[in-house]
């Protein structure tokens, strides 16, 4: 998904001379085309996330279209200020790529794991953020990535996951996708969390309970259409997030219902991290499973939610 999502910034920039690409701290060999054919619009800071995200402002408002890239968790919250007066503040388009979301980066601990990124990034007025389920996926945002008119931060995963997508879903900013029809019970989830919860709908399917899965990329804005069409034709449902529980989108789902549609609200559970800094390393599954969040896990909570009723 990385790798897709870089070579888009390239391949963008070559029809479109305002894109311009900033890195931070990057390996050697990034983007090494890009910067060889034009070097003019490629520029590699170092470790200084406060001043990339204002010269990224600075290039926007002379009309640029910067894409900056670092570990997610160094351009969510070292520099949290510096995206909110100056990007957000000014809603000027420049796009954050953060990678490894979520626990990508499991064997380095707590410092680098991005587990309340989507909180504290669709907490800034203006912003939009975007979590792609797999490469094919990353690749049709990126066609859609150069007109939407505000900032946006895009979270990656891991990169080599499976790819679910279909062509024929397309991708509109904003827009949620049926990966799979509801039944029963709903799966309502984000980013890399999609596959886990395709899995769960067809391990439930051999126990006769339907389940659907409704893939929801872009977490801000909110599809609340799709919300409010679906939600009321099942009878449970379950959020899943690779990010903790406070703020993302199992809280983004439950607001619009609590405002909303509030008489489905009793039928929403929520799979994601617990309010607490990981305290062991390993590998993204090893943490996933650590904090319960696997197929059997989606299964078990949704018979549940179902039970309910």
């Amino acid at each position: 998904m990385r790798k897709v999502c870089l070579d888009w910034v390239y391949q963008l920039a070559k029809v479109d001379d305002r894109i311009i690409f900033i890195g931070s701290d990057l390996g050697p060999g990034v983007l090494n085309s890009m910067k060889n054919e034009m070097p003019e619009r490629f520029f590699m800071e170092g470790i200084s996330e406060q001043h990339v995200i204002g010269m990224a402002a600075g290039l926007s408002m002379e009309g640029f279209i910067p894409y900056v890239n670092t570990i997610a968790t160094f351009i969510t919250r070292r520099c949290y200020e510096q995206v909110a007066l100056d990007l957000c503040l000014h809603d000027l388009p420049v796009r954050l790529i953060g990678n490894g979301g979520g626990v990508v980066y499991a064997p380095l601990g707590p410092t680098h794991l991005a587990v309340e990124d989507i909180a504290i990034m669709r907490a800034l007025p203006n912003m939009t953020v975007i979590v792609p389920c797999d490469a094919d996926e990353m690749r049709r945002f990126m066609k859609k990535s150069i007109d939407w008119p505000h900032p946006i931060y895009i979270r990656l995963a891991k990169g080599g996951d499976a790819v679910v997508s279909r062509e024929e879903h397309g991708f509109e900013i904003g827009k949620a996708i049926v990966m799979r029809e509801p039944g029963q019970g709903l799966f309502v989830t984000t980013g890399v969390m999609t596959q886990l919860a395709l899995k769960a709908a067809t391990q439930l399917e051999t126990e006769g309970i339907p389940c659907g899965v409704l893939h929801i990329h872009t977490v801000k804005p909110l599809d609340t259409e799709a919300l409010n069409y679906w939600l009321p034709k099942v009878s449970g449902v379950v959020t899943v997030e690779e990010h903790t529980r406070i703020g993302g989108l199992g809280c983004a789902v439950l607001e619009h219902c609590s405002d909303v549609i509030p008489e489905h609200t009793a039928k929403i559970a929520r799979i994601g991290f617990p309010d607490n800094f990981a305290d062991k390393y390993g590998s993204q599954n090893s943490l996933l499973a650590h904090w319960g969040i696997t197929v059997e896990s989606l299964c078990e909570l949704m018979r549940k939610q179902l039970q309910k009723v």
